[in-house]
């Protein structure tokens, strides 16, 4: 019978549809080549790449719309019983890596602490940041005014949905989706400098 093969669980929250990710992976495999742990609605993906003392990770958040880029030690990776990795926009965790039991518990709490958010904030408080959320929406309505909104397919006929703490532009002509976040003050100073957005898709 073969040696069990060492495995670390990882786990996010996808920003789009709100479910826990949760996937289990061989370390081995993990260590030989950057992997991807998509979520099964295929709008985020977590990546994870070794490197010679560290380990990097790229997070899809659901607080703050942005994608983090954070890191840690190899061996902090590899045996450590839990790792959490916190978003600095809303001081919550974004992702948790380590045993599997441990990981499920931390997974659940912060289930527990989203669904406590979203019930506070009821209808009078749906967004993040209130007045952040104005100030890009306004930007974003002013752009548009000015005929500045198209993507790169040559489409200028678009749609928006309002998240928690993002925007989202996609193209009616090709699907192509573009993230807007809307969580900071650096989120108003990022918009206010553009006078066009051009709406790529994923792999552009």
């Amino acid at each position: 019978m073969p040696a069990q093969q060492p495995k670390r669980t990882i786990a996010y929250i996808c920003p789009h549809c709100r479910q826990s990710v949760i996937v289990e992976k061989d370390l081995f495999a993990l260590a030989a080549a950057p992997a991807k742990i998509p979520c099964p609605c295929g709008k985020s993906a977590l990546e994870v790449e070794f490197l010679a003392d560290k380990v990097k990770l790229e997070v899809p958040c659901l607080f703050c719309g942005r994608e983090h880029r954070v890191a840690c030690s190899s061996t902090a990776f590899v045996r450590e019983k839990a790792l959490a990795f916190s978003c600095s926009a809303s001081g919550l965790d974004c992702c948790y890596v380590g045993e599997e039991g441990a990981v499920f518990a931390a997974t659940a709490r912060l289930e527990q602490a989203v669904d406590k958010l979203e019930q506070e904030s009821g209808e009078e408080n749906v967004f993040l940041d209130e007045i952040v959320m104005h100030e890009v929406l306004s930007e974003i309505k002013d752009i548009a005014q000015r005929d500045g909104i198209s993507c790169a397919c040559g489409s200028k006929d678009w749609s928006f949905q309002v998240n928690y703490s993002s925007v989202d532009l996609m193209c009616a002509q090709c699907g192509a989706q573009m993230r807007i976040p809307a969580a900071t003050a650096d989120d108003i100073d990022d918009i206010c400098c553009k006078n066009t957005i051009l709406i790529r898709g994923k792999g552009e």
